[in-house]
């Protein structure tokens, strides 16, 4: 259980930082073909890290579920 909330948490902090990212252009609070305003860039930059963060932790906590897997596979053939 405590598994399926964790991985909800960093899908949800992914998706979150894509929303940021992508926010300033979707909602239209950034004109096109102007200069980036401060919030565009403010979101950028969290977004990205949000993004960034929950996608490495997402691909960490994959390849130890996998880790997992593999040594429960090599202690059933013995």
């Amino acid at each position: 259980m405590r598994a399926k909330v964790g991985v909800t948490a960093l899908a949800l902090l992914f998706l979150g930082g894509l929303w940021l990212v992508a926010a300033p252009f979707a909602v239209g609070y950034q004109p096109r073909g102007d200069e980036y305003a401060d919030a565009t860039v403010n979101d950028l930059w969290v977004g990205g890290g949000l993004a960034g963060l929950g996608f490495v932790a997402l691909v960490i906590y994959a390849a130890d579920a996998l880790r997992e897997l593999a040594s429960r596979g090599k202690h059933a053939d013995v």
